[in-house]
């Protein structure tokens, strides 16, 4: 039997060397802590808590006397500046304010962004709710119009601390981590390169070929895990990752299906979300170099994060040959795509 394929990375190894605290940002967030952090709000902890599924933060629902329970969101340290934080927070009142619904932090001591033994935090109101189908006409206009109303605003002025959309930081450096680090097979090496090269090459064709474009303050990562659905309609749990950029980027996450579903999909996204701001159908195309910049980030971002404890216990697949076989077939077939006419509505 030939031997199996040599996988560089060792993830034994990264796992051993995440047991120095410089190496688990988490190491000392016990539930004690949560607690302590609970009660360091000025609220009366009951002593219950829950971890919320996160990986980027850490999220926790604790119990508090005589209320209703309320959510803590650590933020990963060194990630962020306090600024940029504190502009994310501003831009969830600011919506907030505006009756758009989105969950805000609460407002403690004339703060949003609290500190406990070197861990910044944010208290939050529970909100609960549903996985947003989206699968009636009706729902899609109505989540197009909450995004149209959640843009109009953000057009109305500028982050001054958060990121711009970058496609050298989300494509170039996060393909050249994942080389530098070891992480792919021998024998995928040579593929992966030339694939991601051809990529980003696509991508960098189609963003010049489609400005000026229009940048805003967005939600920046609009997927359907950061929205919950209730019987008034959708609202949003984390701006976590909210940037500067252009408004499809807040839209092509919520497509899915073939080119025939997503045309019908975008076409109602877009019909609610023209009642309130308009929007440049040059960005259609795009969906497919913003797809593709994803997954060439995803990879990235799972590899920055292995050190985390957390990661091979909820992504253990990723240190598999498996995976970057499956990464690179996938990157292959995004190649084709960015070759084909975009969407039109």
């Amino acid at each position: 039997m030939l031997p199996g394929p040599r996988l560089r990375h060792n993830p034994l190894m990264e796992q051993s060397l995440a047991g120095s605290p410089a190496e688990t940002p988490y190491a000392r967030l016990s539930p004690d802590k949560v607690i302590a952090a609970v009660e360091a709000a000025g609220l009366p902890s009951d002593g219950r808590v829950l971890a919320l599924n996160s990986y980027e933060n850490r999220v926790y629902q604790a119990g508090v006397e005589d209320a209703e329970p309320v959510v803590l969101k650590f933020y990963r340290p060194g990630r962020w500046t306090d600024a940029s934080i504190l502009e994310e927070h501003a831009f969830a009142l600011e919506l907030a304010g505006a009756e758009i619904p989105v969950v805000a932090p609460r407002v403690i001591g004339g703060t949003t962004l609290l500190e406990l033994d070197g861990y910044r935090y944010a208290v939050y109101p529970r909100r609960g709710g549903r996985w947003p189908d989206l699968d009636s006409t009706d729902d899609r206009v109505l989540m197009g119009r909450f995004l149209g109303r959640l843009h109009r605003l953000g057009a109305a002025r500028r982050f001054e601390h958060r990121p711009t959309l970058d496609v050298a930081a989300l494509g170039r450096a996060a393909s050249e981590f994942v080389l530098d680090g070891d992480w792919l097979p021998d024998y995928q090496l040579e593929r992966y390169a030339d694939t991601t090269e051809a990529l980003l090459e696509g991508i960098d064709e189609a963003f010049a070929a489609a400005a000026p474009l229009r940048q805003l303050r967005i939600h920046g990562d609009c997927h359907r895990g950061n929205i919950l659905w209730t019987a008034a309609g959708p609202h949003f749990v984390d701006l976590d990752d909210c940037l500067t950029g252009p408004a499809i980027q807040d839209l092509w996450m919520l497509l899915a299906g073939s080119p025939d579903e997503m045309r019908r999909q975008l076409t109602d996204l877009v019909e609610g979300y023209e009642q309130f701001a308009d929007f440049d159908r040059v960005e259609i195309a795009l969906i497919e170099p913003l797809r593709a910049l994803r997954m060439i980030h995803y990879a990235a971002w799972l590899a920055r994060r292995w050190h985390d404890p957390a990661f091979p216990k909820a992504f253990p697949w990723f240190a598999a040959a498996r995976y970057w076989d499956d990464h690179v077939r996938q990157l292959a077939e995004q190649l084709e795509a960015l070759a084909a006419p975009p969407l039109r509505l």
